[in-house]
């Protein structure tokens, strides 16, 4: 008989890193290709394929398309005229440029921070990810209907500068970008679905009431693993938070607030209120 100690099976081939996957998704320029590698990211990582393996860095600066061409705020045109169908494509197209950013937001977070967090974490803004993914698609093949496309109009270019500044800290990630930034569209997000709705754009109403409901999950997410990463500093959340985003966030906190969208999303206005 042989020796069955000395007889080798076939290696099982190493599962590709979940850090790779994601850095490749970031460098990612074309948007439709971006959106399609991320929701790909998150289904293997949700199916097993990935490893929980960092080791590579995120890029300082994601891949973006040469179109659209980005503004400072300032340098941004105006808004056209209400109701007019330049003003509708230009909503439409600044949703786009939002949930494309929303995108890399959401990798970078899970990459950038989620070694040291863990699995959980990656799985919670790798699914960020996705739903972002999926709202761009949604609203990218909304404009098409209109005659329009991503990339057809400028587009703020200061979005990605949240991310930036809280590169080396993710309690001030976590603070700015989902329960700042995102929770911020908690607020606005009803009064533009009722806009789109009364002017009879039942599809574009459909997007926007779907896209506020991920968006409490995902400010949900931020609110969970900021108390967690508080709590292991031994920090009152709520204070963490107040100080942290005096130091990073450059905007303004300022109302009106959704408090039923943000309560249900765990942020209550301990949190927001004394920075109005």
């Amino acid at each position: 008989m042989p020796d069955t100690m000395s007889v080798s099976m076939p290696a099982r081939a190493a599962r590709p890193s979940v850090a790779r996957a994601i850095r490749a998704a970031l460098e990612e320029s074309d948007p439709r290709a971006k959106a399609m590698k991320t929701r790909q990211v998150a289904r293997d990582w949700r199916l097993g394929r990935l490893a929980f393996v960092f080791d590579t860095t995120m890029p300082a600066m994601p891949g973006r398309p040469e179109r659209p061409e980005l503004l400072s705020p300032r340098d941004m045109p105006r808004r056209r005229k209400a109701g007019s169908e330049r003003s509708r494509i230009a909503l439409w197209h600044s949703l786009a440029h939002i949930e494309f950013i929303a995108i890399d937001l959401a990798l970078d977070m899970a990459g950038r921070f989620g070694g040291q967090m863990g699995p959980g974490f990656v799985s919670d803004f790798l699914s960020v990810a996705a739903d972002e993914a999926m709202h761009y698609a949604l609203i990218e093949r909304h404009l098409s209907t209109m005659g329009s496309h991503y990339g057809a109009l400028p587009a703020h270019g200061g979005l990605w500068d949240a991310a930036h500044a809280t590169r080396l800290d993710v309690a001030a990630r976590l603070a700015v970008v989902p329960m700042v930034l995102e929770a911020r569209a908690l607020d606005v997000t009803p009064a533009t679905h009722d806009r789109v709705k009364a002017a009879g754009d039942a599809r574009g109403a459909a997007i926007l009431k779907r896209i506020l409901d991920d968006e409490i999950r995902h400010v949900r997410f931020g609110a969970i693993h900021f108390d967690d990463e508080a709590k292991r500093r031994n920090e009152d959340p709520a204070n963490l938070w107040k100080m942290l985003v005096s130091r990073h966030f450059r905007g303004t906190v300022k109302p009106p607030f959704n408090d039923s969208a943000r309560s249900a999303a765990g942020l209550s206005r301990d949190f927001y209120a004394a920075l109005v």
